[in-house]
């Protein structure tokens, strides 16, 4: 059994006193800031790049099934923003700055923004483009491990969300011809 001690509640309230321009960033976080903050603006990139794939997707989709294909673009693009949304919020907690320039955008991504000439490609590059933030984020949680539960919290959720995604976007992709 883990023999953990707490902190007397006098030494909590001196400890608080103490930097408190870092914000939410105590002496308790453990994780390696820069480098946190560096993964979260690479998601935050991925993030942006697939809400717009997704919304062009939304937008080009035609043919028999893009109705339903549509639908599911548009509701993965407004959760890619609240996830991008999320991460911007936390970067800057932790004291950084979200990278919002366009120009950054591509290079920072792990997804590469890939439109697809028809609605079954569509489908194919938002799937492979889920596949890949499920990799890097499932990294990312295992990376940040106990150093910063509230990041690797977020990345859980966030990673929930892409395997749901997946799950649509394959679902669809079997019944295109």
């Amino acid at each position: 059994m883990l023999n953990l001690q707490l902190t007397d509640k006098l030494a909590l309230r001196e400890r608080a006193r103490q930097n408190v321009d870092n914000g939410a960033v105590t002496e308790g976080y453990s994780a390696d800031r820069e480098e946190v903050i560096r993964l979260l603006n690479e998601s935050l990139a991925t993030e942006l790049v697939c809400t717009l794939r997704y919304k062009r997707h939304y937008f080009m989709a035609t043919g028999l099934k893009a109705s339903v294909a549509a639908d599911e673009f548009l509701e993965h693009a407004q959760q890619e923003a609240e996830h991008a949304d999320r991460l911007a919020e936390r970067i800057v907690q932790l004291g950084g700055e979200p990278e919002f320039n366009p120009d950054k955008l591509s290079a920072l991504s792990h997804a590469e923004y890939k439109a697809g000439k028809n609605l079954k490609e569509m489908v194919y590059e938002d799937l492979v483009a889920e596949r890949i933030a499920i990799d890097s984020y499932r990294e990312i949680v295992q990376y940040i491990g106990d150093k910063d539960p509230t990041t690797r919290r977020i990345f859980e959720d966030i990673l929930a969300q892409e395997e749901e995604h997946a799950d649509d976007m394959a679902d669809i992709l079997k019944d295109l011809p």
